[in-house]
């Protein structure tokens, strides 16, 4: 199965609990049969990316980076790698990268979507399809400073940093699922 393939079934089957989430779900799964090349960074129209709501053990605190180009608190996560089978794949190599720990168990049903616009890497202005996946940490887990973030912190699920209002749902959708 390629990652295309595996992003439509992955959409196709879930059912999100928020009513505002169905319709991101048929707007990604309409992009998705219009673009074979929407799981692909290059594809300039936008693509999918993999994002990960990493709780620690206890589910109740969130670890976020503080984005270096973005200049805020976000979730862990990025584009998908042509070596990635899964979008769930994509989101837990993201979240391995990115926070330096071992151990992260990952659920392989998304809890999220978000589009949003942003010039990536490439310099040009597109839209990332975001789908969202939950993931723990281990017990005492610690994370590890990355180059690709100027801070990495673990913040209470009920107290995240300000700027970051627009991920309580995220967060707690994540939490609901855990």
């Amino acid at each position: 199965m390629t990652l295309h393939q595996d992003a439509v079934s992955t959409l196709d089957k879930w059912r999100p609990s928020l009513p505002g989430q169905e319709s991101l779900r048929q707007a990604f799964l309409g992009f998705l049969a219009a673009r074979e090349d929407a799981c692909a960074r290059s594809c300039e129209a936008g693509h999918l990316t993999a994002s990960a709501v990493v709780l620690d053990a206890s589910g109740s605190n969130v670890l976020l980076t503080l984005h270096p180009r973005v200049g805020r608190w976000l979730q862990l996560g990025g584009h998908c790698e042509p070596e990635d089978v899964s979008l769930a794949a994509a989101a837990l190599r993201e979240a391995r990268e990115e926070s330096g720990m071992d151990g992260l168990v990952l659920d392989p049903v998304p809890v999220h979507l978000d589009v949003h616009p942003i010039t990536c890497s490439l310099g040009v202005p597109t839209r990332h399809f975001d789908v969202r996946f939950a993931i723990r940490a281990p017990e005492g887990a610690k994370p590890v400073l990355s180059d690709e973030s100027d801070d990495l912190q673990w913040w209470p699920v009920t107290g995240l940093p300000d700027g970051s209002e627009d991920l309580t749902e995220l967060v707690h959708s994540a939490v609901m699922a855990g």
